[in-house]
């Protein structure tokens, strides 16, 4: 570059930034390894530091930590951003989307965003249709009101996270991990969120679908079968079982084929 382009470089700070997508519904750890990748951030550092709430207080006093707040977008860093600089620019693009997306339904510090971050968490774990979320949130909120145990396995996996010994398929031994994230084992909502919602969880969480729809199951292609009582939940849970034994089945024949092919 000549030496006059690099001086107007110098006097508008124009420098690279780096694009950095933290998708939705990653968790603390996930936007650790992220950008620990992405810009060489100590993940153990970015991970201490999220569990210190001051930058929060006033929007959820009672947050276990910075979890559900980190909104997820995609950010444009220099070199040698710090992880403070990243979470501070995390949390104020989530106070932004408050502000201009939700200006009439939040209201910072009275226990309601708690309780509707920590929800919309759930919902985005759950789903990746933005057309269910609403109906996955009234799911969670009508078993609520009847003091229904939520059960939702990612509530157990992050539980697992939070106590350093990562699951993968969930097994139903894993279903009795204690820890109070685990909605198996206690009622009501985890203690806080359990990822970073988008703006559609956030969306269905302030707003849930109405109706009796107190079960849903996965229906093996993305989505999730929906039903009113138990014995209907049980007849859809033996189906995707049912369907997950051949899908396991026609794998496993195609690698066979794949293996004979290659012999």
């Amino acid at each position: 570059m000549r030496p006059i382009d690099v001086y107007r470089k110098l006097i508008l700070g124009d420098v690279y930034l780096y694009p950095v997508m933290i998708p939705e519904g990653s968790d603390r750890f996930d936007i650790a390894r992220i950008l620990a990748e992405r810009m060489a951030i100590d993940p153990d550092d970015f991970l201490r530091r999220t569990e210190q709430t001051s930058l929060i207080h006033d929007l959820d006093p009672s947050a276990p930590s910075l979890e559900g707040y980190l909104f997820p977008d995609t950010y444009r860093f220099p070199r040698r951003v710090t992880a403070d600089t990243v979470i501070a620019t995390m949390i104020l693009r989530f106070r932004r989307v408050m502000q201009t997306r939700f200006h009439d339904e939040t209201v910072p510090g009275s226990g309601n965003l708690h309780s509707v971050v920590t929800l919309a968490s759930l919902v985005e774990k759950e789903t990746p249709d933005p057309a269910e979320r609403p109906v996955v949130a009234g799911v969670f909120t009508r078993r609520l009101e009847k003091g229904m145990l939520l059960q939702c396995d990612p509530t157990v996996i992050y539980a697992a996270r939070l106590a350093h010994s990562p699951i993968g398929v969930i097994r139903v031994s894993d279903l009795n991990f204690d820890s109070p994230f685990n909605t198996y084992r206690h009622a009501g909502l985890p203690p806080g969120p359990i990822a970073n919602p988008g703006e559609s969880s956030l969306r269905a969480a302030f707003h849930p679908a109405s109706g009796d729809v107190l079960y849903f199951v996965s229906n093996n292609h993305g989505g999730h079968v929906f039903s009113r009582t138990l014995a209907e939940h049980q007849r859809n849970v033996a189906r995707y079982r049912r369907e997950s034994g051949v899908r396991k089945q026609e794998a496993g024949g195609r690698r066979q084929k794949v293996a004979d092919s290659i012999r």
